[in-house]
């Protein structure tokens, strides 16, 4: 009987030895289409990371392009997806709101047309490009995000109508030097996001932001030292409307074009404009004239400008430190 015991034993060992995952650990994980790497696909790598890591791990992808619909499932925290060249580590995918899905009987929807879904906390993007290369058929989302604490530095979103969606109430979000590039409100969601120094990219006449901020959320989008520019065939842009009641948009410190409309901002839902929060504050450039602006939109002090500020912004029980 012992010796049964003490086999009985060493097999648990052997088996438990086994099952324990060699990616559990905070080494990098490298992913490249050459095969040079450990995975030669990103949803591959996503998938041997364990939940809920209390370490950092980096998922460093190489130079090249990856057709891949993606999600980052909420179980995984502390992961960051590094490309090794921001223009030339591509995640592509092309999927539109009106592709018919005969499971349910009618179009896509905007909200399953996403490329990368993040929906973890704590997840960093971080010199990558994540594109929707659908046509221009409908809403197709590049990145969507449902997680808290996400951050997104010297990134590219590419894409036509709903580039990013920031799908979220309550999440708070972190674009720093990245490009967003798209036609109609393709920055849109609940969210509370800060984008500093990021350039905003405009392919038709339409509208930047659609930003459904809830009543209760005191900061919505605030765009800091961004810049606003605009294909050669563009000559009518709005700063953003109001998607739903109590949107909150912020431009300080940006520069603005000649085609940003004098009004500023779209009127779209009547009943939204008594609620919406549009603000701008020392923007400069050619669109940035305030005489012209709409009555429901304000110019902020100087005084209440400097009350702004990415600590503010972003603590709420906790404290959230980003790379700044």
């Amino acid at each position: 009987m012992k010796k049964l015991l003490t086999l009985l034993m060493a097999v648990a060992m052997v088996l438990t030895a086994q099952a324990k995952d060699k990616f559990d650990n905070p080494d990098t994980i490298v992913v490249s289409r050459d095969g040079t790497g450990q995975f030669r696909n990103v949803a591959e790598a996503i998938e041997v990371c364990r939940a809920f890591m209390e370490y950092h791990k980096v998922i460093y992808v190489k130079k090249g392009t990856y057709k891949e619909k993606l999600v980052i499932p909420q179980w995984l925290t502390n992961i960051e997806i590094c490309g090794e060249d921001r223009d030339q580590t591509i995640i592509t995918w092309d999927d539109h709101a009106n592709i018919f899905l005969p499971a349910i009987g009618k179009g896509m929807g905007t909200f399953r047309t996403y490329t990368l879904k993040v929906e973890g906390n704590q997840i960093t993007l971080k010199n990558i490009t994540i594109e929707n290369n659908a046509a221009r058929l409908g809403q197709a989302v590049a990145l969507m995000t449902t997680g808290d604490r996400q951050q997104f530095i010297n990134c590219r979103f590419l894409g036509h109508q709903d580039t990013v969606y920031t799908g979220m109430a309550g999440t708070r979000l972190y674009f720093k030097d990245c490009y967003i590039e798209g036609t109609t409100d393709f920055i849109f969601g609940p969210s509370t996001a800060w984008f500093e120094n990021c350039d905003i990219f405009c392919k038709a006449n339409s509208y930047i932001t659609a930003a459904s901020t809830p009543q209760d959320a005191a900061y919505g989008y605030i765009f800091n030292n961004c810049r606003i520019t605009a294909a050669s065939n563009v000559d009518k842009v709005y700063l953003g409307r109001p998607w739903r009641d109590y949107g909150y948009t912020l431009f300080m410190n940006c520069e603005l074009p000649k085609q940003i409309r004098p009004e500023g901002w779209h009127q779209w839902r009547p009943e939204a404009v008594k609620t919406a929060r549009y603000m701008e504050y020392n923007n400069r450039g050619e669109g940035a004239v305030k005489e012209k602006r709409v009555s429901w939109s304000r110019q902020l002090s100087k005084k209440e400008a400097e009350q702004i500020t990415i600590e503010r912004v972003f603590t709420r029980q906790d404290t959230w430190q980003v790379n700044n």
